[in-house]
């Protein structure tokens, strides 16, 4: 079993690009950038950007839903449908309150946490049996703001914050040819060592 669809989550529009809750899209577009050829497009079937590239020599589906966040599991049920992809085949890519900034762990399962996106793709697939690659973005009590959750996520991340995000990701993108091949133990053990 191997990841055959990459979801990267975030709100589509200008006005939510740089903001916490995209964090699942700048890890996408990094991949997809650092892929000969790879260009997501759009898809109105899936309502997404989408493109599909290979990785260590593996087909793979790069998905970022065009619908708002809470609704992303629209997306990703209809490629997933669509080309008999199984819920162990796909790898969500998520901001995550309960991590540090700079810190991003692969888990399998499990519930959503209080994320909207997840819990719509939770619906969607109808499992919760699907890979997620969790980047850390920090909690504002954590990190001693008084911002309510909701209006925390869709605030971009003060720039020290910014670079140990961006840190994250780069760790994260060095494994995903590994997930791409099935090798989940030697990834985790890999992004959560590093």
């Amino acid at each position: 079993m191997h990841i055959r669809l990459i979801v990267g989550l975030g709100n589509p529009g200008p006005e939510y690009e740089t903001t916490r809750h995209n964090a699942g899209f700048w890890l996408v577009d990094n991949l997809a950038n650092t892929l000969p050829g790879c260009r997501l497009q759009r898809e109105s079937r899936f309502n997404a950007m989408v493109a599909k590239t290979s990785i260590s020599g593996k087909e793979v589906w790069l998905l970022e839903p065009l619908t708002f966040m809470n609704r992303s599991g629209q997306s990703v049920g209809a490629l997933a449908r669509f080309f008999k992809i199984a819920p162990e085949e796909i790898l969500v890519v998520h901001d995550e309150l309960d991590l540090p900034p700079g810190a991003a762990k692969l888990k399998r399962g499990g519930s959503s946490g209080g994320h909207n996106g997840l819990k719509d793709i939770t619906s969607a697939l109808g499992t919760q049996d699907y890979w997620r690659l969790r980047l850390g973005i920090g909690h504002p009590r954590t990190l001693n703001l008084q911002q309510a959750v909701v209006d925390f996520v869709l605030h971009r991340p003060r720039r020290e914050e910014q670079t140990l995000i961006e840190e994250a990701i780069d760790k994260a993108l060095r494994i995903i040819p590994m997930v791409c091949e099935g090798k989940m133990a030697a990834a985790t053990t890999q992004l959560h060592t590093e």
